[in-house]
């Protein structure tokens, strides 16, 4: 398995924090705790050519 780590802000606390992303997997979305705060985090991402074009990380409080 092929991974990227990939740095991005908590939409809770506002800490920074990082993540290993799997490169084979072209699209994905899941829910990961913050492992500063624990608060959920939305996390969906997209590789291209083992090159990441998009990333978010959202609260999924409503």
């Amino acid at each position: 398995m092929l991974e990227q780590e990939h740095f991005f802000t908590c939409p809770y606390c506002g800490e920074t924090i990082s993540m290993f992303l799997d490169v084979s997997v072209r699209k994905q979305q899941y829910i990961e705790d913050c492992e500063v705060c624990c608060n959920p985090i939305q996390i969906n991402y997209e590789f291209e050519n083992e090159i990441i074009i998009s990333f978010s990380a959202r609260s999924i409080e409503q």
